[in-house]
């Protein structure tokens, strides 16, 4: 089978040997030190007994660090392609953390939680991927707490004009703010963050 597929909103997936080559070559190997420096900032961050949401988890390796690093954490995975969410149950189960790690099949602009769920929702490497960004960044909001972050780590040469746009939209004119983290060899990355306001925030704003 082809190593990349268009779903629903021409969002890519990588699916079948791809997913399986990923694994090993990408995820083993390149992005190791990647995932676990972002868990580490994650796990700063993130209130105690709060919840996490990784979307386009891919193999489920960000996942994995997070349990590691933070038993307390409720920790949720979406990918939209089901060979990798297959992998990302396998690696965390075979981590030990198959109990504590929630990795479902659906697309990052229809996800299956409630509103509010999570106190921090972040993407790595997988915007580029998405077919339309500003339903998805709406999605993300929406799943999000107030007072809530979303973060996302992609490749710091993409225009970045129509997620500000979108996140303005979403996030109630807070700003998003564009920072170059500390990625080890992966200097090519940038984060983009911004946060959910909270009920105090909007009352202020609106005095």
């Amino acid at each position: 089978s082809r190593f990349f597929r268009h779903g629903s909103g021409h969002d890519m997936t990588i699916d079948g040997r791809g997913a399986r080559v990923y694994d090993v070559l990408v995820g083993r190997w390149f992005l190791r030190g990647f995932y676990r420096r972002v868990a580490a900032e994650i796990a700063t961050t993130v209130p105690t007994g709060g919840a996490v949401l990784d979307a386009g988890t891919g193999l489920g390796k960000l996942l994995v660090e997070l349990a590691r690093q933070r038993p307390d954490l409720r920790i949720a995975g979406i990918d939209l392609s089901q060979d990798m969410v297959t992998i990302a149950q396998r690696n965390a189960t075979r981590s030990g953390f198959g109990s504590r790690i929630d990795v479902r099949r659906a697309g990052v602009a229809d996800m299956p939680f409630a509103d509010g769920s999570f106190d921090l929702a972040v993407s790595t490497l997988s915007m580029h991927h998405w077919g339309a960004v500003p339903p998805a960044v709406a999605e993300l909001a929406r799943v999000l707490r107030p007072g809530g972050s979303l973060w996302i780590y992609d490749l710091r040469s993409l225009p970045s004009d129509t997620l500000a746009a979108a996140a303005k939209v979403a996030f109630d004119g807070q700003p998003l703010r564009r920072t170059l983290p500390r990625t080890g060899w992966l200097r090519l990355v940038a984060r983009w963050a911004i946060t959910r306001p909270t009920a105090t925030t909007e009352v202020a704003d609106s005095l």
